[in-house]
């Protein structure tokens, strides 16, 4: 049985499974030489038209910039820089629609031409001299990403490791409309050729298959002529059947081999380039011009000049449908890309990338709108048709219910979003817009769980240096205390401390001996000493706490008894005068004067001033003096010489007074008497006699005068 590298050589072509047969509409187009674009009055140059990231940009608004020179620089190896197509003023640097389903604004310049021209310094190489690493640089700083798909960076796929047994060049145009590469292949075949030659010189392939459908007989025969010189060049025309461009399609197809699940390519030994990007990397090595141009085909039943045109990266698509006579209609509707797997453009100053291979402008009659989805009526006719060999159907339910974990199962990653399946599906359901939407939830889940696991990370890292320094920290203290330790014994700080020891070892042992006795003498004595001084400053403070209270004291009783004493004499004077000079009252009126003199001066405050009186006469030692005689008393001189016996004087005059006017009036003089003697010895029981001794006058005055 001959071997796999025999079938090829001998042509063998294979199958894979599904695909559908939609008409190719490629005469309009494929028949007809490319045109040149001219100058767009404003180009529009997307800083990111690949899969990776932005470069660095390197110029600014107002710069004066030169064909071919780099707008951006690669700082990365998933960066892929842009270049500026025409030399002109860089006018803008906005954000723009972009050339995506999604139409969001992306970071993009905007270059006005100046029309002249003018080149940047070029320097071409020579590939058969130039080492691999200075190939890949020159890819690389070209700009030239994938030309035909998703715009994989080139010199990533261009400078694998492994072994690579087969290099296809993708030249199958399965799209309908689609025709660039078929003119491309026409019109320079030779330079394509050029470019394979410089990835074999990076790969070192066994052998070089180029596929191209077998409706483009004229691309076909251009490329054979090509390669007749090599030998391992193997021109091969397949059928035509879409999705026969499909990367892991395309290499059942010439190699019979199949991708896993989750592999790549270069994983079964192929590596896979589009003929456009071969074309590309022979004009960055060649003639050192970097990617600035591609031809877009043009097509649909609204324009009056269907054709491909070579157009300048970053030309509007309206210049480009109005270089071809566009006659719009209403609701009109522009696709970029092919009828299969492009998509509606928002707003038609989207300008032309590195991916944009196609242009459509079809009536409504040509491509008729999206009719309303219809329930699934589970006729397989999806899954007869999907080329990756899915199961369409499954993959809808669980795109509607969101389940990750068995869109997993049922391999939605291998969904090459060919759009087979919805082009044969009966109910007109969209299922590429489902897979598209949960392949992006799935890729946002995987973002966001890579940011936890980076996190995490992070945190653990952290704990591990914190543990680590605080060893570290503990380790460098024990060092330095060993350090300390050795550098005492060195310097014999050790038998300092152990002579210390050893001096209040023996003064201990001398008090314990018998130096003890004359020690304790004199703290005893000291504290005797201590004891007697504190009880001397009590005794002095305690002094100094009473005399000046008592003296303050004094003061304030001679003053008030000096008071208490005048008030008494003038009361007795003033009594006394009444008696005397009223000789013609009688001795009932004569009783009522003195209770209606004591109504008059009210008898309370009276009673009150006398009682204090006698209060404080009694504090003072008014029993002695009461029993010496009144006669004897002078009230001047008590005044004058000692405010307590004044005070006393006082008293036993008001006393007599109230006697005297009693035997007038009171039918019980002795009860009286006795009465005013007992509030001589108590002013409480004074004060309460004084009062009723004044109730009775005046009662017994009301009943006379009635």
């Amino acid at each position: 049985m001959p071997s796999l590298f025999q079938q090829i050589q001998a042509g063998v072509i294979w199958d894979f499974h599904g695909g559908v047969h939609p008409p190719p509409r490629k005469q309009q187009t494929s028949q007809k030489p490319v045109a040149v674009m001219p100058l767009p009055d404003r180009l529009y140059i997307p800083l990111r038209q690949h899969i990776g990231v932005a470069g660095q940009l390197l110029v600014k608004p107002g710069d004066q910039v030169l064909k071919g020179q780099p707008l951006t620089a690669a700082d990365n190896s998933m960066a892929v820089p842009v270049h500026a197509p025409t030399s002109g003023i860089v006018r803008a640097i906005m954000p723009h629609t972009s050339p995506h389903p999604s139409a969001l604004p992306e970071l993009t310049l905007l270059l006005e031409p100046d029309g002249l021209e003018q080149w940047r310094p070029r320097e071409p190489l020579n590939f058969a001299t130039s080492d691999k690493m200075t190939l890949l640089n020159r890819i690389q700083d070209s700009g030239i990403a994938g030309m035909g798909g998703a715009g994989f960076p080139t010199h990533l796929k261009s400078g694998v490791t492994q072994p690579v047994d087969y290099l296809i060049i993708n030249a199958v145009e399965c799209e309908p409309y689609i025709s660039a590469d078929d003119l491309l292949m026409q019109e320079a075949a030779t330079t394509i050729v050029k470019g394979i030659d410089i990835l074999c010189r990076l790969l070192n392939p066994k052998a070089v298959l180029i596929g191209i459908e077998d409706d483009k007989p004229i691309a076909a025969a251009a490329m054979m002529a090509a390669c007749n010189q090599r030998e391992n060049y193997l021109v091969r025309t397949v059928p035509t059947k879409y999705p026969s461009g499909g990367e892991k399609q395309l290499i059942q197809l010439l190699t019979n081999k199949e991708v896993p699940n989750g592999r790549r390519p270069v994983d079964i030994g192929i590596v896979m380039q589009n003929v456009g990007t071969a074309f590309a990397i022979a004009q960055a090595v060649l003639d050192d011009q970097p990617l600035l141009s591609r031809i877009v085909t043009v097509a649909g039943d609204t324009l009056s000049q269907p054709q491909n045109v070579l157009a300048l990266l970053g030309t509007p698509v309206s210049a480009l449908l109005d270089f071809c006579g566009f006659q719009p209609e209403s609701s009109q509707r522009v696709i970029m890309g092919g009828p299969m797997m492009g998509f509606a453009l928002a707003d038609l100053s989207v300008p032309v990338v590195k991916t944009t291979n196609c242009i459509l402008a079809p009536s409504a009659q040509e491509l008729p709108a999206d009719t309303k989805e219809m329930p699934c009526i589970r006729c397989s006719s999806c899954a007869d048709a999907c080329p990756a060999s899915l199961l369409p159907q499954q993959l809808l339910w669980y795109s509607k219910a969101k389940d990750t974990n068995k869109l997993a199962e049922y391999n939605l990653a291998d969904c090459i979003e060919c759009g087979a399946c919805a082009y044969v599906c009966p109910s007109e359901i969209p299922l590429v817009q489902y897979y598209r939407v949960a392949k992006a939830e799935i890729r946002e889940q995987q973002r966001e769980a890579l940011k936890a696991e980076q996190a995490k990370a992070r945190f653990e890292a952290r704990n591990a240096r914190l543990e680590r320094e605080k060893q570290q920290r503990a380790e460098r203290n024990q060092q330095l205390a060993a350090a300390r330790q050795q550098q005492q014994l060195a310097s014999g700080a050790s038998d300092a401390v152990a002579d210390a020891l050893a001096r209040i070892k023996a003064r201990q042992a001398q008090q314990t001996d018998g130096a003890a006795g004359p020690d304790k003498a004199v703290i005893q004595a000291e504290r005797e000493q201590k004891k007697q001084q504190a009880r001397e400053y009590q005794q002095q403070k305690a002094a100094a706490n009473t005399e000046p209270a008592a003296q303050p004291a004094s003061d304030a009783d001679s003053k008030a008894a000096a008071v208490a004493a005048a008030v008494a004499r003038a009361k007795a004077k003033k009594a006394a005068d009444s008696v005397k000079t009223d000789d013609a009252i009688s001795p009932a009126t004569a009783t009522d004067k003195p209770a209606a003199d004591s109504s008059t001066t009210d008898p309370r405050q009276a009673a009150i001033a006398a009682a204090i009186a006698r209060a404080k006469a009694k504090k003072a030692g008014a029993t002695e003096v009461a029993t010496s005689p009144a006669p004897e008393i002078s009230t001047a001189d008590t005044s004058t010489t000692d405010p307590r016996k004044a005070a006393v004087a006082a008293a036993l005059a008001r006393a007599k007074a109230k006697k005297a006017a009693g035997h007038a009036t009171s039918p019980e003089p002795a009860t009286d008497a006795a009465a005013a003697e007992q509030a001589i010895e108590d002013p409480r029981k004074a004060a309460i006699a004084a009062a009723i001794a004044r109730a009775k006058a005046k009662k017994q005055a009301d009943s006379e005068n009635s």
